[in-house]
């Protein structure tokens, strides 16, 4: 168990936490969810020891052990990735250390036999004679293929990095585990197994996330970080998410008895209860729930972003038809190729591919922004685009602040038209003169979708469209496409997103394209795909 007692954290007159007393206990999985800013990433600094809190501490039980995902990936350049993901277990790393150090030595004494002795039977005690296997058994189920095990950390890419970094915080069966965005960079088969592997998992996890169904799979409680205080609920995400909206629906509702709203909220419980039991934490999960207090379900004050898609006309039946359509790289590594397909009213289509390039070129060509090697596409008459680039430098290279950014995009430059604009993107009195130059990446990503607003586009080109923002403003942004009933092609790491908006997925290969009418859950579990695609993805394809 970890807990905290009276913890504050200022940073002059600014105050991130105050008086925040909380317990972490064994068998539970806590989500830290909070607005950017608020402090997640720091109050995990606080529970490992590498910030110092202003008042308060942090204690654990005495004995247990805390294992940490490292943001640093550079760290462990120097050691080969078998060592790396060892040193995750800071005792038995010491303890192979100092008895490789006595074997070595020259001079062999009986009082170095004896501290032989003890560090053997420590390691012993610890399964030292299986961590090689248990590390190598850890990367492989995390997509570190065995050739690696042996290369040193700074031969690896960013991607490899990260997975061995997961590996070194999972290892040796932590008594306490602190993950940090633990799904960055992985992709969805990693995730999925990674997923199962903390539903089984029977100590504490603490976890930062911004993937809700990943919140979703492991989450026993969720712990909301608002006004510099923290308030633990039972539940995922998602359970959080839709009964503080509930709550909030209620409390407007003046006029609803008391017995009807506890009669509401009572059924609302019930509901995920019986949802629990389809997840791999069905019995924990389903348990808490079950024993959940009506009262302590309240509504969030969370502030979420309005926004809200409208089409100034409907699609005609020509939407857009593409042709033999080829890129390949300035490397010459082909991105894609031979890629025909045919929009039709309604379609949604999530568009995958290994290659995150492949993707944002294929979007560029289709608003007009980069060309093809071959092939051609075809827009309807009627169709309008909005596009929303994975990379929005350029658009905020001017010294302007937002009422005057957005003005640029707008037909109508009336001030209050522009300033309700930017109020639905959460930019409100004083914000309004930010300097556009000087917005976090939040930020930049809010205006962006202001901008796309103004258009009143048909056809939405979204390229990871959730990327640097909050949960809040994923989820009304998952929201409003859910509603959204015209066209929209798009690509996101967001699980909960693909598979609430696309009705149909494409994916680029360098050996074509995959074009198939389903969901997103039902695409990336189907063996049949999962067996054509290795067939279309050579391991390096040259132009």
């Amino acid at each position: 168990m970890i807990s905290v007692s009276n913890l504050s954290l200022r940073y002059g007159k600014r105050v991130l936490f105050e008086d925040v007393n909380i317990k972490f206990t064994p068998g539970n999985c806590y989500g830290i969810i909070g607005a950017n800013g608020a402090g997640k990433s720091t109050f995990l600094k606080i529970l490992s020891g590498e910030i110092d809190p202003s008042t308060g501490q942090v204690a654990m039980s005495p004995g247990e052990r805390m294992s940490v995902l490292s943001q640093n990936h550079f760290a462990f350049d120097a050691y080969p990735v078998l060592q790396t993901v060892i040193m995750g277990n800071k005792t038995l790393w010491a303890v192979m250390h100092e008895k490789d150090a006595i074997y070595a030595k020259a001079d062999f004494s009986d009082e170095d036999g004896h501290r032989a002795a003890e560090l053997e039977h420590q390691f012993a005690e610890m399964n030292g004679w299986d961590a090689e296997s248990d590390a190598a058994s850890l990367l492989s189920s995390l997509g570190v293929k065995e050739e690696y095990h042996h290369m040193l950390m700074s031969e690896l890419n960013g991607k490899e990095k990260v997975r061995v970094l997961l590996a070194q915080a999972l290892f040796g069966n932590p008594d306490i585990l602190l993950l940090d965005e633990p799904t960055n960079d992985l992709d969805v088969e990693t995730i999925t197994w990674l997923e199962n592997f903390l539903a089984d998992f029977q100590n504490t996890v603490i976890v930062v996330s911004h993937d809700r169904h990943f919140l979703d799979a492991v989450c026993t409680h969720v712990s909301d970080i608002d006004f510099g205080k923290i308030t633990t609920y039972t539940g995922n995400y998602s359970f959080w998410y839709e009964s503080s909206q509930l709550a909030l629906r209620q409390r407007a509702d003046q006029n609803k008895k008391i017995e009807d709203k506890r009669k509401e909220l009572q059924e609302f419980v019930e509901r995920f209860s019986a949802n629990a039991s389809k997840s791999r934490q069905a019995t924990s999960r389903k348990k808490l729930l079950e024993k959940l207090v009506i009262d302590d379900i309240q509504p969030s004050n969370r502030k979420y972003p309005g926004i809200i898609f409208r089409a100034e006309r409907e699609c005609g039946d020509q939407i857009l038809n593409v042709e033999h359509l080829s890129k390949s790289s300035d490397e010459g590594v082909v991105l894609f190729q031979d890629i025909s397909f045919t929009l039709t009213k309604g379609d949604k289509v999530a568009v995958l591919s290994r290659d995150h390039l492949a993707i944002s070129t294929f979007f560029d060509i289709l608003v007009g922004e980069a060309k093809p090697d071959q092939g051609t596409i075809s827009w309807g008459s009627t169709i309008s685009k909005a596009y929303l680039p994975n990379d929005n430098a350029k658009f905020f290279k001017e010294d302007l602040n937002l009422i005057d950014w957005l003005r640029q995009f707008s037909k109508d430059k009336d001030e209050t038209y522009i300033r309700g604009f930017l109020g639905k993107m959460l930019f409100s009195g004083e914000e309004t003169l930010k300097k556009s130059n000087v917005l976090s990446g939040g930020e930049k990503v809010r205006c962006m979708i202001s901008r796309m607003m103004q258009v009143n586009a048909n056809c939405l080109i979204l390229d990871e469209p959730t990327n640097h923002l909050d949960l809040e403003s994923i989820t009304a942004f998952n929201n409003a496409m859910k509603d959204w009933k015209h066209i929209a092609l798009f690509t996101t790491h967001d699980h909960t997103f693909a598979e609430s908006v696309a009705n149909r997925i494409i994916e680029l290969t360098p050996g074509g394209i995959i074009d198939k009418r389903m969901s997103f859950d039902e695409y990336i579990s189907d063996e049949n795909i999962k067996a054509l695609k290795e067939k279309m993805y050579p391991e390096i394809v040259a132009a």
